[in-house]
């Protein structure tokens, strides 16, 4: 089977072709490598403080959808 050559596919092609072909690290990568760099940053929690407080912001911002 031959890839799709990456470079000429969309973001939104791209991503709907990780999301067909989650196995492809290729895609992946390509489709990681499109990230927009002002994007907004999600820091991992360091302590359980930070983990329960991400916890509460994540469980306002899906009761609030």
């Amino acid at each position: 089977m031959m890839k799709p050559d990456f470079s000429k596919m969309t973001r939104q092609e791209l991503r709907a072709y990780v999301l067909a072909h989650r196995e492809d690290d290729e895609a992946i990568e390509a489709l990681i490598k499109r990230r927009n760099p002002n994007s907004q940053k999600y820091r991992f929690p360091k302590t359980e403080e930070d983990l329960r407080e991400m916890e509460e912001i994540l469980k306002g911002k899906l009761g609030s959808s």
